[in-house]
């Protein structure tokens, strides 16, 4: 079994992750459970990533898989016309869906459709749980009971619930966890934030867990991204996504009169990012990061003066080694590919 599953990008959404992974994972020894795991914020993004999973399940089937296919949605409201696009196209590969959300503004697509599962009365994680445990025959031991309850009480607001002030600081854990872009690599943040909620889970039971768990993020964050010499947990991630950008730079490549560059997107600390990956990787000419407005950052390693790239692609400026500028024209995306893409083609229109 094929399962697929889409979650929101706040606590109550990486909740349903968390025991979505602890189940299937826990039972794959007995039954062959494939999980691939999506995230979006609302709007927009929950159409793209709808989008790649059921390319991904047209790759399976192409590929000869005749596994069953299921899309399971949490914590994520469909429109009726998305809801009506994703059953036809879930149809035509002859897959499954279930969607589990607790939002009111989804009641009346909800109503139109079996699979859609509203409950406006529990967090999506409770729901979520309730639905595994149910079909899956999870968590017979109740491990993950005070968890969900934390979830649950600081997601629809039960102030009087003695979880209250832990779910309270959960909440701001995985909001403020910013040190991988989810955009170029899903997998990693998404990892850092489940490993998050472990953590949560490990303290929710000892007195005065809020405190204690709001006292731990600084080191769990750091154990996270920890290596083989201690440094400050800024470093930390700043060497890890410095790693990732190395280990995955043939698809992060892009080209500026034949100097090789490598993109990012709104990473940031470029300075840092930048003059690092270049250091280990000194084929690489130029380090370009990019964000949602067009505005980019360049850094070079005395092979390339990119203040005159930076004047070219977007009338910025700088210092040879250190520049930046704005593409006045740029198109944002959820998807990477698309804004590398874009860069790209820009590029190329305007040193032809």
């Amino acid at each position: 079994m094929n399962i697929y599953h889409l979650s929101h990008i706040d606590l109550d959404g990486y909740g349903c992750q968390y025991l979505a992974n602890a189940c299937f994972n826990e039972q794959h020894g007995q039954h062959k459970y494939k999980l691939t795991s999506y995230n979006a914020n609302y709007g927009p993004e929950v159409k793209a990533r709808l989008e790649e999973i059921i390319t991904a399940i047209k790759r399976e089937k192409f590929l000869g898989n005749d596994d069953e296919q299921i899309i399971l949605v949490t914590d994520l409201n469909l429109t009726t016309k998305e809801a009506k696009w994703l059953e036809a196209q879930v149809m035509e590969v002859g897959g499954k869906i279930q969607l589990l959300d607790h939002h009111g503004s989804g009641e009346k697509t909800a109503e139109q459709y079996a699979w859609y599962f509203l409950d406006t009365n529990r967090c999506a994680t409770l729901i979520t749980y309730d639905w595994l445990q149910k079909h899956y025959d999870f968590d017979k031991e109740k491990n993950f009971a005070q968890i969900v309850k934390a979830i649950n009480a600081i997601d629809i607001w039960v102030s009087d619930d003695e979880l209250f002030e832990f779910g309270k600081v959960g909440l701001g854990m995985i909001s403020g966890a910013r040190e991988i872009n989810r955009t170029l690599f899903p997998a990693k943040d998404r990892a850092l934030k489940l490993s998050l909620i472990e953590a949560m889970k490990n303290h929710v039971e000892k007195e005065n867990a809020h405190i204690l768990l709001d006292d731990a993020i600084h080191g769990l964050k750091k154990l996270f991204f920890q290596q083989e010499e201690d440094n400050t947990k800024d470093n930390l991630a700043a060497f890890y996504v410095t790693q990732l950008l190395s280990n995955d730079k043939q698809r992060l490549t892009i080209k500026y009169r034949g100097k090789k560059g490598l993109l990012g997107y709104s990473l940031g600390n470029t300075s840092i990012l930048g003059n690092t990956f270049l250091v280990e990787n000194p084929d690489y000419d130029f380090y370009m990061d990019i964000n949602w407005r067009g505005n980019f950052s360049l850094r070079s390693n005395n092979k390339l003066d990119v203040s005159k790239m930076a004047e070219e692609i977007g009338n910025g400026g700088g210092h040879p080694n250190a520049s930046g500028g704005k593409i006045k024209e740029y198109r944002d995306s959820f998807v990477y590919a698309d804004i590398k893409n874009f860069v790209q083609n820009f590029i190329d229109e305007k040193t032809a």
